[in-house]
């Protein structure tokens, strides 16, 4: 594996630069309780506004867009504290981190990418032996839907290589109600006012977390951003929504029990996000998200 610096790739949509991706190889100048990862940032609208956020100083290891689990067999691949049952969020030494391997594909919308979910063995703040817990193949592309508005279509695939079953889980599984996050997750900015975010049916921080549906918007001062499971899988699990205390959505790998990934076997997520300029009704977020699901 190339363990040199890798530059960026920028990726464009209509002729516009629209998103950057960050390939981190090496911890580098992300201290490791940030568990270093490759993320999208910045990503904007067509028309140049900014909606992502990288390492804000509420939630230091929310990096952009990208994909982020508190607990792999015991692994933090989030960042931040650890969430232990009867104890509450603790600092441990347990951060893994996601290694860029090759590009298998890399145009100017989109690329596929092979990447290893390490983690070191042994006790904890201990140097161990690295160990590959998962592989993940990550496919990316954009899309323009409109003058206005564009789509970011993402696919992660881990593959448990080993020859036991890894599980992931979230902070929910191991004994924090409501705080399923873990899996795609995009960090939003922060802005005055707090984002309002609405699916078809509900509206509402508290109407829509923590619940599964075909799509879910979050739209901010100038932007709105539309969620979108693209299998029957990913459209299963629930959403987790933040809007008060910091704009953010993810999907939910592991919302009531962990997920199971046996030796050779693969769990594979597809979310289509539109990223559109402006606030959309519910008849227009729809409209785009067929359009951005079918292209």
């Amino acid at each position: 594996m190339n363990r040199l610096a890798i530059a960026p790739l920028t990726l464009h949509c209509g002729g516009r630069p629209v998103a950057r991706y960050e390939i981190r190889a090496e911890a580098g100048d992300l201290d490791r309780r940030q568990s270093p990862r490759p993320y999208l940032h910045p990503v904007t609208t067509l028309g140049g506004t900014p909606v992502t956020e990288f390492a804000p100083v509420d939630h230091q290891h929310h990096l952009g867009v990208g994909v982020a689990v508190p607990d792999v067999d015991g692994h933090n691949f989030w960042g931040g504290r650890t969430y232990v049952r009867d104890q509450g969020p603790t600092e441990l030494d347990n951060h893994g981190e996601q290694r860029h391997r090759e590009f298998k594909l890399c145009d100017p919308d989109g690329f596929v990418e092979d990447l290893e979910w390490t983690a070191e063995s042994g006790a904890a703040g201990a140097a161990g032996a690295v160990g590959v817990l998962l592989r993940e193949r990550r496919t990316v592309a954009v899309t323009q839907l409109a003058d206005d508005a564009w789509a970011l279509d993402f696919t992660f695939a881990l593959t448990n290589p080993g020859h036991e079953t890894v599980t992931i889980g979230s902070p929910a599984t191991n004994g924090r109600p409501g705080a399923a996050y873990g899996g795609f997750f995009w960090r939003a900015p922060k802005e005055d006012a707090a984002p309002s975010v609405f699916t078809a049916a509900a509206e509402g921080e508290d109407a829509v977390h923590g619940r599964p549906a075909d799509w879910l918007a979050l739209a901010g001062g100038g932007w709105t951003l539309v969620f979108a499971g693209a299998t029957a899988e990913t459209r299963r699990d629930p959403w987790f929504v933040r809007t008060g205390e910091y704009p953010g959505v993810g999907s939910s790998l592991a919302s009531l029990n962990r997920l199971a990934i046996a030796p050779g076997d693969t769990a594979v997520r597809r979310l289509v996000t539109v990223v559109a300029d402006g606030t959309l009704d519910r008849a227009r977020a729809s409209s785009l998200v067929r359009k951005a699901v079918s292209a």
